[in-house]
């Protein structure tokens, strides 16, 4: 029987029900980057730490192999092993439940092959990119996706262009949120009209009440969290709303993250949003275009979040496995000023306070 349902895939329903119940109220899922010390070798030590801060720190999961760990893993031998090292940290470290995410990435044969790895390891969903597809069709993408959703749930990925991923339309979200084995969306193009065309999708294909939405538009966190998207289709109007986020951004500063999505929380549920509440997503913001470099591009986003890592001790350097990427001019100046200016929104005390404990 086990068998089976091994060759059969992992369907959504399967799940663990406190997992699925996590995944579907909304959690701080931070992107888990890649810890590399000084000669750009993996560094275990570093690796371990950063998830145990992650657990620590009250994150409902964690999302591994996606883009901030870096896709170049699988050129370098390190996604198997980044993995394996994540969910055994996880097990380890804490009995309460996690949403574990792999990334899955490529062609068809490499996605099903690395939903299957993430599967057999005991991971959850895959967070599958589409950047891999360029110049497939509509028909093409959809039969990528249904495929790669025969061996694992699914959490769609809108990933913004600027870093390597295509404009997918109304029509595709639609035809995605129809795959009965879709469980979640990553709504990240940084773009309000496409994060509009991804609900609209999800309400054509009546599947609003099996498919969680997960903020990773990084330049709108908190006013995702907050807002509602109301679209009307047919003649129906449907009311959805993020529930948590996937995002890079909160593999920094992860405490204080949590902390934030709790406040929203409470908020929406309260019906009244203070002023103080409605700022945080200016402030936020504004440290996004600092860590991700938007003054040029996003070209240092990895070793922004690295360098607030390596600040905390949570890293030994801010390598890359490309030596070319690494801080934009005046990143490491823009970083400072915003320690200085939102000092609440650092969680350099509680890293400060756990950093022996984590590391041992």
């Amino acid at each position: 029987m086990s068998s089976m349902k091994r060759d059969a895939g992992l369907r959504w329903h399967d799940l663990p029900p406190p997992v699925l119940s996590l995944l579907r109220q909304g959690s701080v899922i931070p992107a888990h980057p890649l810890a590399l010390g000084p000669d750009r070798q993996f560094d275990k030590e570093s690796q371990r730490a950063i998830s145990r801060y992650y657990l620590d720190a009250g994150s409902g999961g964690l999302a591994v192999g996606v883009h901030s760990t870096q896709f170049a893993i699988r050129e370098v031998g390190l996604y198997r092993p980044v993995l394996e090292l994540a969910i055994e940290t996880a097990r380890e470290w804490t009995d309460r439940p996690l949403v574990m995410i792999a990334g899955a990435v490529g062609r068809t044969a490499q996605a099903i092959e690395e939903a299957r790895t993430a599967r057999a390891m005991g991971y959850h969903a895959v967070l599958l990119s589409l950047a891999a597809m360029k110049g497939a069709s509509e028909d093409e993408l959809i039969e990528h996706c249904a495929a790669v959703s025969a061996e694992m749930p699914l959490v769609g990925f809108y990933l913004q262009t600027a870093v390597g991923g295509i404009p997918l339309s109304r029509a595709f979200w639609r035809r995605f949120a129809a795959i009965e084995n879709v469980v979640a969306i990553k709504v990240a193009p940084f773009n309000r009209y496409r994060t509009l065309d991804v609900a609209m999708g999800v309400a054509q294909a009546q599947a609003e009440n099996r498919i969680t939405l997960y903020t990773g538009n990084d330049d709108h966190i908190v006013a995702d969290l907050l807002m509602p998207l109301v679209v009307r289709t047919g003649n129906r109007e449907v009311m959805l709303r993020f529930q948590g986020g996937l995002l890079g951004h909160w593999s920094i500063w992860t405490a204080g993250a949590v902390q934030m999505l709790k406040q929203l929380k409470l908020s929406v549920s309260q019906g009244a949003i203070p002023p103080e509440v409605l700022a945080l997503d200016s402030f936020v913001t504004d440290c996004n275009s600092v860590v991700f470099d938007v003054d040029h591009d996003f070209a240092g986003c990895i070793p922004g979040c690295h360098e607030i890592l390596r600040r905390q001790r949570l890293m030994t350097s801010i390598e890359c496995l490309d030596p070319h990427e690494m801080l934009s001019p005046g990143q490491c100046e823009g970083i400072d000023r915003l320690y200085a200016t939102y000092p609440e929104l650092n969680d350099d005390a509680f890293v400060a306070a756990n950093l022996a404990r984590w590391r041992n």
